[in-house]
Order: C-alpha cells, then structure tokens, then sequence
C-alpha cells in the first residue's frame, strides 16, 4: 500500500464478559490494550484510540475518535474509525481490536503491504480483524451499526487478500481466564 495509512484500535466496547474494566487489565506487566497500541506503533502512521462514552485508561494519552453509542455494537465503532480515516483524508484505513494482544507487527505490515482490502483469515476463508481497506470502501464502512462489523463488508468480494497468521495472533480476550491464558503466551515469547 502506498499512501497515508490511518489506523483505528477499537476500544469501546463494554466488556461485559469479563466483568468490565478489560482493556485496563493488567497483562504482563501493562494494560492489555497497550498490547495492540504496541504493534500498532510500530507502523508508523496516523494512530487512533475508537472510545465510548467511558474512556479506558491505556488510552489516555492517544489520539481518540470517540463512538457516542459504542454501545449499539461493534459496527458503529468501524463506523466512527471510517468516518475519522475520511476526515484525514487516508488512502487505507487498519482497523484492530484493542482486546488482541497477541498480533504482531509483522502480521500488520503484511495487512498493509499488498493490494487491499487485506484481512486475516478466520476459520480458511472468513474474513475478520485486523483488516485494511482501502479509501474506496470508507463509505461503506461509515454506515455500519450494529454488531455488524467491518469486516461484514469483505464477505463475498472476490479481492480480498487474506493474510495467513498463526492462531495464537487470533486470540482475543473475552473473559478472565482468557487474560491467564494469552499473559502465559506472552511470557513465553
């Protein structure tokens, strides 16, 4: 991808599962959301926290686009990151969840680095986060609500890249034994 990259890191989701507070949790030393914002840094480009109405600490000293009813789902956070890539003026927009601590750089340069959109691939052929899109599909992305997510809006394209990863990178933190298991990966690295 050549251009300006813009990246969201999806952080406003309520945490339900885990009893809240979730991005905040310490994991292996920092906030486990701080493990995203990590790999995300590496990249090099317009970096950006998507929050709801409560903002989680790890966040604090990010740039943040903040998604009023984050609440409704996980579409209205892709939503306000498309809305904010379209405000830069952004060639390509990586989209990440906050709450996998376990991608790494190397996956996102490889997201970026060829033709878009590009995703990983979820159980062979799925689509799903981290992903990148190009400017043509912010639009698109705009209108999303719901528990629709951006990648939703992959499914059925015949040119999508999928970026292969090796499955530990895919695990994402729901509850508190998930924290247990991804903070024990992360010491062994």
């Amino acid at each position: 991808m050549s251009g300006r990259l813009a990246i969201a890191v999806l952080a406003a989701g309520s945490a339900r599962r885990f009893g809240g507070g979730k991005l905040d949790a310490e994991c292996e030393g920092k906030p486990l959301g701080a493990w995203a914002l990590e790999s995300a840094r590496g990249l090099n480009a317009q970096l950006a926290v998507v929050v709801g109405p409560e903002m989680p600490a790890f966040a604090r000293d990010e740039a943040l686009v903040v998604a009023l009813n984050a609440d409704d789902g996980i579409g209205v956070s892709a939503a306000a990151a498309a809305q904010w890539a379209i405000e830069l003026e952004a060639d390509a927009l990586l989209i990440m969840l906050a709450d996998m601590p376990l991608i790494s750089l190397s996956t996102l340069n490889r997201l970026c680095e060829g033709p878009l959109p590009s995703a990983v691939s979820w159980s062979g052929d799925k689509p799903g986060a981290p992903a990148c899109f190009p400017r043509e599909m912010f639009a698109e992305l705009a209108q999303l609500k719901g528990d629709t997510g951006a990648a939703s809006q992959m499914r059925g394209r015949n040119d999508v890249r999928f970026v292969d990863v090796p499955e530990d990178e895919l695990r994402d933190v729901d509850r508190p034994e998930d924290l247990a298991d991804v903070a024990a990966i992360l010491r062994g690295r």
